[in-house]
């Protein structure tokens, strides 16, 4: 299944934020206003809605800043959903912003039609403007909290993404908790700041980050938020495959629809040497299938150094996303993902408990059920004693057997 992004305003934004990597996409298309015009917008939706029999059939928006096209832009789309979707397809709507032009107008659309809406925070107040400012170098932090207060008041569906960086990384049950009570979104999504000097977060920075939130969250939020890298372990752990792209033994499935129309390999792959085409001249679908991009995906996997293929936590890391595998490994190898430690030491701390929950969904209980557990001293059973899961097996013939 292929999950496109499309960029309506393209790199263009209202903020100036220090980390963002996609600002300097601009130079790619010299003189452009970046609006995306109604021809390629009508393209966009007609081949989206026709390239696939899935429902529902997801249109996703992103940036830059895509709410600067204004309302009537997604009005349009929505109108043009209508008029291209078949009998019976279902049609969801995403739009991930920075919240700071929000109004009631643009909450009353987003309700109205469904849109969940991503919101860009990477914490308390302190945290998020450290980096995510204007052009006059001012936080962005009171008005983000304004458009998601005015979410809240319309009831709209919305989620965070926080970027995890030096100004946040060493503080990660802060982070964690203001996102999760002071938000009203039921599911965050943590992405590592890479490649930006000492803004970044270092690898062990990295993997204590998420082990810490994933205790706090093991013991008492389980089935009532979550977390994105803890979903997706979960479905790696229960057999159902990665539920994020850079764990994935492969890559290609995320390709990025620029405001002109061109489509790029990925969103961290927008450049000259992983333009697929454009859509106006090329459907998306043979685009999303060309050879160009099989060989990108199928990258990931061929260039995968020897260290990481004996790794014991491959079947969950599988490298992770190729822009971080810029380091090398012990023996001299190159293409080591540079989180790597903390990946490693993250799905080594959260084996067991995952193992538990995968073996209470295979035995149709909900996961939540290892707070309970938990409580009542069952998840730290030896491997010769009842498995936590309730499936009446020793505990190593169950879930603590892979």
């Amino acid at each position: 299944m292929i999950h496109l992004l499309a960029k309506p305003a393209g790199a263009r934004c209202n903020l100036a934020c220090t980390y963002c990597f996609y600002r300097e996409k601009e130079a790619l298309y010299p003189g452009s206003r970046f609006r995306m015009t109604d021809e390629v917008l009508d393209a966009y939706i007609r081949q989206c809605l026709g390239a696939t029999r899935d429902s529902p059939v997801t249109i996703a928006w992103q940036g830059g800043e895509p709410t600067l096209m204004g309302l009537d832009f997604f009005r349009r789309s929505v109108e043009m959903e209508e008029k291209y979707r078949r009998p019976g397809m279902m049609v969801e709507n995403t739009i991930q912003t920075n919240g700071t032009l929000l109004d009631d107008e643009w909450c009353e659309f987003f309700r109205e039609h469904g849109f969940l809406v991503g919101i860009s925070l990477d914490g308390t107040r302190e945290m998020h403007d450290a980096y995510r400012v204007d052009g006059q170098g001012k936080g962005s932090f009171d008005r983000v909290m304004r458009g998601i207060s005015l979410l809240r008041e319309h009831g709209v569906e919305h989620n965070i993404l926080a970027c995890v960086h030096a100004a946040n990384a060493d503080r990660p049950l802060d982070a964690y908790r203001f996102l999760r009570d002071e938000t009203g979104a039921g599911h965050i999504q943590f992405i590592p700041l890479t490649g930006a000097g000492e803004m970044s977060v270092t690898a062990a920075q990295w993997g204590r980050f998420l082990c810490t939130i994933f205790d706090e969250w093991v013991r008492r939020d389980v089935g009532e938020v979550f977390v994105r890298h803890f979903d997706a372990a979960l479905s790696v752990w229960a057999g159902l495959g990665a539920g994020m792209c850079v764990f994935a033994p492969t890559c290609g499935a995320a390709p990025v629809l620029e405001h002109t129309g061109d489509l790029y390999a990925c969103d961290h792959f927008v450049g000259p040497d992983h333009l697929l085409g454009t859509l106006l001249k090329t459907p998306l679908a043979d685009l999303a299938a060309c050879e160009k991009q099989r060989r990108f995906g199928e990258g990931k996997q061929a260039t995968l150094p020897a260290y990481c293929r004996t790794c014991t936590v491959r079947f969950a890391c599988n490298g992770g996303c190729p822009k971080d595998r810029t380091t090398s490994t012990p023996d001299g190898e190159t293409g080591l993902n540079c989180l790597c430690e903390g990946y490693r030491a993250f799905f080594t701390h959260i084996d067991r408990p995952m193992r538990v929950m995968a073996g209470l969904l295979k035995h149709g209980r909900a996961p939540a059920e290892i707070m309970e557990r938990q409580a009542t001293g069952g998840e730290k059973r030896g491997r010769n004693d009842p498995c936590p899961c309730g499936s009446g097996l020793k505990y190593k013939r169950c879930c603590g057997k892979r």
